[in-house]
């Protein structure tokens, strides 16, 4: 590669190329995050529940994590999202509208010892799961 007094138009064509080897570049540029997130690159996303599911956690530990699958709105994708809390999932019935967000595990990916789990319910029929599970409200029924 040149570095003579016209070589400007090289250096540029060649600095734009090795762009495309940074995977961060490509995936903001690609919009890669927007079309493999069920969440469409947004922070959170309502779902209706389908089903209660209970997930094994991984090696060392032995528990089953209370789950439930959720039908995105947005887009009818199917998600599993992880109840925290104590009793959690005694406040999550099907077909409730439900709010999920990212649990926080690395990149967008699952988190802890729970296998292919990445998100998280937030809300339950527009009220917060933290406040049902410390017993601050009551659940309403769905409208």
């Amino acid at each position: 590669m040149g570095k003579g007094i016209n070589a400007a138009r090289q250096l540029k064509k060649a600095r734009k190329n090795q762009l495309w080897n940074d995977r961060y570049y490509k995936k903001r540029v690609l919009h890669l995050k927007e079309k493999s997130d069920p969440l469409g690159g947004v922070p959170q996303a309502r779902g209706i529940v389908i089903e209660k599911v209970g997930i094994e956690a991984k090696q060392p530990n032995s528990a089953i994590r209370k789950c439930v699958k959720i039908q995105l709105i947005k887009n009818g994708r199917q998600i599993t999202a992880f109840a925290p809390g104590n009793h959690a999932i005694g406040f999550i019935d099907e077909h409730d509208e439900v709010v999920v967000e990212g649990i926080g595990g690395r990149m967008g990916r699952s988190y802890g010892d729970i296998p292919g789990v990445r998100f998280k319910v937030i809300k339950v029929n527009d009220v917060s799961l933290n406040q049902l599970v410390k017993g601050k409200v009551e659940k309403p029924m769905r409208r």
